[in-house]
């Protein structure tokens, strides 16, 4: 009985790439698993059919004998079954390099045997407005760790590199098949070092690091926002065996102005006018966010709720010279605790005010609601 095209097996067509064909191989080797078709001598049969065409069509030199001479290329001196398809033999190899994408394994197979990252760390840092405008640079301190310098990291009494961990051979990690799925954990041996080491070293209690407060210079550029988070390379936890230090990233937040609010690069503001400056018109003055002081003309007529568009006020453009504007919305206040002079004066301007033409939009209104009271 003639062996089926690998193609027409892997349910590829023959210029299919690598990937397409190891997606069409994962995709037929979950649906005929044996784990999820106890019993079925044809799903059996299918799946040892589908293994054995992938670990040649994945090889290029074995896919390109595939196509050149057909299944005759593998047949010469093997008696028909170069490869051992079974599902104790080379299938965990197979289906590791295939699931390593889902698993993280893929990027573990780059590092070093037994190496460790350091963890990454985090520091929240709160500054003022005007900080956030200007810009700053800023001493931190946090608890951190360091290499320990009595054993040099390794751990050991002696300071010495400790022997190979016979449980992982020296990788830090270990496989474990559940099913068709590899699954990679840390060696609960030696906790991933790859090393252990049999007396351990008093300074660092065998971990190799100590903690200690970490002094850090950092910059804060001008124009940075609320949230904004500055990751510093290295400044982490060290790594350990040649394992890449972690990274520090800072968390700024911007405290609550008692003036400004904040949106994006524009700042706000409400300025409350007197009644006779919003009435006849005038200058307010007030702080810049940098302390600078800014003259705001107050229009005659100004009402509650009018805004005013000062440009390049607000705050810069991280690596920009560009700034935004301030934006200020004038209140009109209405004055209270008035004096017997005061009550006099105001009483003469309603008499010669009876036209109501200095008053529009009290005029419109009353105009609206007339026919109201009427019916």
């Amino acid at each position: 009985m003639s062996k089926q095209d690998y193609y027409e097996t892997l349910e590829v067509s023959k210029g299919a790439s690598t990937e397409e064909i190891k997606r069409s191989y994962r995709r037929l080797a979950m649906k005929y698993h044996p784990d999820h078709n106890q019993g079925n001598e044809e799903a059996e049969i299918k799946f040892k059919a589908i293994n054995e065409a992938y670990e040649i069509l994945k090889d290029e030199q074995k896919r390109a004998a595939y196509d050149r001479y057909g299944h005759a290329a593998f047949e010469q001196g093997n008696n028909g079954n170069p490869f051992d398809f079974g599902f104790a033999g080379g299938l965990g190899d197979i289906f590791s390099e295939v699931f390593s994408d889902f698993m993280g394994g893929g990027r573990q197979s780059t590092k070093a045997s037994g190496s460790i990252d350091g963890e990454n760390l985090r520091y929240d840092l709160e500054i003022s407005l005007e900080e956030a405008y200007s810009g700053m640079e800023k001493e931190i301190s946090f608890p951190s760790e360091k290499i320990c310098d009595k054993c040099n990291g390794f751990g050991t009494k002696d300071g010495k590199k400790p022997p190979i961990c016979s449980t992982c051979q020296g990788s830090g990690r270990i496989h474990r098949q559940h099913g068709f799925m590899i699954m990679e954990t840390v060696c609960p041996e030696c906790g991933g070092y790859g090393y252990k080491a049999k007396d351990i070293c008093s300074e660092c209690n065998g971990k190799g690091k100590k903690s200690f407060t970490k002094e850090l210079k950092i910059k804060i550029p001008a124009g940075v926002e609320d949230g904004t988070r500055i990751r510093l390379t290295g400044e982490g936890i060290p790594g350990i065996n040649g394992g890449v230090n972690g990274d520090l990233y800072v968390f700024i937040s911007i405290k609550e102005h008692k003036l400004y609010n904040r949106e994006g690069k524009d700042l706000f503001v409400q300025i409350p006018v007197s009644m006779v400056c919003a009435a006849l018109g005038g200058v307010v003055e007030i702080p810049g966010i940098d302390g600078h002081k800014i003259e705001v003309k107050v229009d005659a007529g100004t009402q509650t709720g009018t805004k005013l568009k000062i440009k390049g006020e607000g705050m810069p453009k991280i690596r920009s010279i560009d700034k935004g504007d301030l934006w200020v919305e004038f209140k009109v206040e209405t004055p209270v605790n008035l004096n017997a002079k005061q009550k006099e004066l105001l009483e003469e301007f309603r008499s010669v005010s009876e036209d109501d033409s200095c008053q529009p939009a009290e005029k419109t209104f009353f105009e609206k609601i007339k026919d109201l009271f009427a019916a």
